[in-house]
Parts: structure tokens; C-alpha cells; sequence
């Protein structure tokens, strides 16, 4: 989807993740302290209600782009929605992954504005969950995969001040069990001398420098290996991480933490992520170091020092 569509369906319904890593991953050219982004969760009534999206219909095979119809203009209620086709596959339940292909239509003339059925790979940034999109979680479990769910934006944030109006069809083409940690078997030749890394109950990760001297050079060391797909470097992926300085072992961030997963792609972070990260399988959980020219280099990052090597031990969840 085009930037502003995508920036847009974000705020307005959390739809799609924000790149939620900060200081830790992100890769900007010249970073100005950037702060972990957490996902907003709009827990008002209205949101929590979620109000119907009335007289919009969708036409055409389940699984496939729809028709979507409506008398235009169309009065958009914003966080509106509506079941427009129930779906022919698997139910939907709570805690899946949805992999959904989508379209914008603007609610003023009912033209198309944007459409990933012809571009890229499904979207699989949403899990059915309660806290996180209370407006449609209902509306998710009465739906079947190959079903469509209709959703009003209307997003008044453009910088003309205009309002924004269009209608959202999102269809469930495939779905998963989204994974909370790691799932595979744990690694049994993991060498001595690097840091040694231990679970509580819930998966969150500890580290113990072991007197671990960085050598230079970027490390990968899976711990547990998944039996997932092999993650690409053109992918995204769907992660728990926790980041140390190798210097002393301090930590500086965590999304188990923050009590959820970070989507990110692997070319909006550092290049020891993206790296590090590529050819790995889904549900494993890796040991990476990144040393400072693969990291932030000479360019200090809040509580991360200027020419710092990096430790993170991340769990893959998914990779789309």
C-alpha cells in the first residue's frame, strides 16, 4: 500500500504494526535518539464497541479480490466495520496469525486508491487479540479464512487538515498459530566462550557475559532451532528480543518488556539484524552479536555508547 495509506490505517486501527524496535534496531541514516514505539491500543468506548459499518457490500469468490460497493459519497464512521464475507476455510480463532490481502476505496467516489492483490506478499502482521484491536476482535472470530472484513477510516491527521475517508477490505488468505517464544529444539554444540544465556517461566531472556571477549565480527548462534520456513532478507519478521552491551552486560531494551512481539522488516534495521537474522528458521531463537560498524558504529544511541558491539538473543515468531 501506498505510505500514506499505510501510516494511516496504522494510526487509526492498529492494523499494522509499527516498527516498534527504536533506539535498538532501527537503521537511520543519522538517528536522533530515537525511543522504543509501542503499539497504541485506543481502549475507549467507542473503540471497544466498535460500531457497524452499514450499507457496504462485497461481491465475488471467497479468497478472492472482492467487489466492494457502496452509495457514494459515503459518511465513514471512523473504527466502523463489518463482516462483508463470512469466508470458506478454517475458523478464525483467538491467538492466530492472519496473512490478509487488502484494498482502500475512497469513501467520496468509491475509486479504488490502493490494492496489494496485485503487489508483494500477503500482509501477516495481525493476531487475533482482544487488548490489541478491540473494535474487531468479535468480528474476527466470526470469520472463516477466504472471509473479508470491511473497515471506515477516517483520518482527519493529513497536513491540509482534510479529512481522509475510505473503506477498508481486508481478506483473510491463509492463517497460523502465532508463536510466543521459541518452539524448536535447544542447540547442543553451542561454543564455550560465548555468553551464556538462560529462560524464566515465560521464555524472557537473561545473559551472563561468560568473560566474553567480542571478536569483531558478527555472530549468529542459534540456541534453539526451529522447524519453521528459513527467514529471507527481504522479508519481515515477527520477533521477541532483549539487547545487551557487551561491555558490561547492561540492558538497554526488551520487547518482553514492553508484553508483546516487534514487527519490523529486515531492511529498515541494522545491517547486523538483517544479517544476522537471514537464513535462520522460524521458531528459533538466536545468540547475535553485532560489533559497531554493523550497529550504530561512532554514533552514540541514548544508552547505547558510541563504538559499542551488541548482544541480542531474539526469538523468531514469524517471517512474512
Amino acid at each position: 500500500m501506498n505510505s500514506h495509506i499505510l501510516r494511516t490505517l496504522s494510526k487509526s486501527i492498529t492494523l499494522l504494526s509499527t516498527l516498534a524496535l527504536g533506539v535498538s534496531l532501527t537503521a537511520c541514516g543519522s538517528p536522533t535518539n530515537p525511543t522504543p514505539s509501542e503499539k497504541q491500543t485506543d481502549t475507549s468506548e467507542s473503540s471497544n464497541k466498535g460500531a457497524a459499518l452499514v450499507g457496504v457490500t462485497a461481491e465475488g469468490q471467497p479468497g478472492q479480490k472482492p467487489t466492494i460497493t457502496f452509495k457514494t459519497p459515503f459518511k465513514v464512521t471512523d473504527k466502523s466495520s463489518v463482516v462483508l464475507q463470512e469466508g470458506d476455510g478454517e475458523n478464525i480463532k483467538a491467538g492466530d496469525r492472519l496473512c490478509v490481502r487488502s484494498i482502500a476505496i475512497s469513501a467520496k467516489d468509491g475509486k479504488e486508491l490502493d490494492s496489494t492483490w496485485e503487489k508483494g506478499e500477503p500482509d501477516c502482521q495481525i493476531v487475533v487479540d482482544r487488548k490489541t484491536y478491540p473494535a474487531f476482535y468479535d468480528k474476527f472470530l466470526k470469520m472463516k479464512v477466504n472471509g473479508t472484513i470491511g473497515i471506515g477510516i477516517d483520518d482527519n491527521t493529513s497536513a491540509d487538515k482534510k479529512s481522509n475517508s475510505y473503506i477498508m477490505a481486508l481478506t483473510v488468505v491463509s492463517k497460523s498459530k502465532a508463536l510466543t517464544r521459541a518452539t524448536g529444539k535447544p542447540v547442543s554444540d553451542i561454543p564455550a566462550d560465548l555468553p551464556k544465556v538462560t529462560l524464566n517461566e515465560h521464555g524472557k531472556p537473561s545473559l551472563h557475559l561468560n568473560g566474553y571477549q567480542p571478536s569483531g565480527k558478527l555472530v549468529a548462534q542459534p540456541l534453539i532451532k526451529g522447524s519453521g520456513p528459513a527467514v529471507k532478507g527481504t522479508q519481515s519478521v515477527s520477533v521477541q528480543y532483549t539487547g545487551w552491551l557487551a561491555s558490561n552486560g547492561k540492558q538497554f531494551d526488551s520487547s518482553w518488556d514492553r508484553g508483546e512481539p516487534a514487527d519490523f522488516s529486515l531492511d529498515g534495521v541494522v545491517k547486523g539484524w538483517k544479517e544476522g537474522l537471514t537464513n535462520q528458521t522460524v521458531g528459533s531463537q538466536v545468540l547475535i552479536v553485532i560489533p559497531p560498524e554493523l550497529g550504530y558504529g561512532a554514533q552514540q544511541q541514548k544508552e547505547i555508547p558510541a563504538n559499542s558491539t551488541l548482544i541480542f538473543v531474539v526469538d523468531i515468531l514469524s517471517a512474512y
